[in-house]
């Protein structure tokens, strides 16, 4: 029988896969990450996307208008291990580009990670604004 108890190592390198491949804009790296019934919860969209398909609709509506990553960072990670799931939260500082227009956002993001065979795939993704006035670092 597999061990299906996760490492902090293994999360952390998931994460890092997931940021690199939205960092690269590389839609079939990004979107590999994240299992067919991912739901996503996004503070710029009105309702929850229901799977990765949906979400993957919304990304094509995007790129069609010229959308990018320009660069991508996460700072302060956290891991949370709970067998065979995990959740990953980290700040992440975005910077997109539509038709030349740049725009840096600074937000907060959580995703719960389950391992699918050897690999790990996301499961759901909640990302919302870094309120103005948090401290640099985080309470104990």
């Amino acid at each position: 029988m597999t061990d299906v108890h996760l490492t902090e190592e293994d999360v952390v390198r998931a994460a890092a896969a997931l940021v690199d491949a939205f960092r690269a804009t590389d839609t079939e790296a990004y979107f590999a990450c994240f299992a067919e019934e991912a739901t996503f919860v996004f503070h710029t969209e009105g309702r929850r996307l229901e799977s990765r398909g949906a979400y993957e609709r919304l990304w094509a509506t995007w790129r069609e208008e010229g959308w990018r990553v320009a660069d991508c960072s996460s700072s302060d990670p956290r891991v949370q291990l709970l067998g065979d799931v995990a959740v990953f939260t980290h700040s992440v500082s975005t910077t997109t580009s539509v038709a030349g227009v740049r725009e840096t956002t600074q937000e907060r993001e959580t995703i719960v990670f389950r391992r699918s065979g050897s690999t790990l795939l996301a499961v759901h993704e909640h990302l919302s604004p870094a309120p103005d006035d948090l401290p640099e670092a985080s309470a104990p």
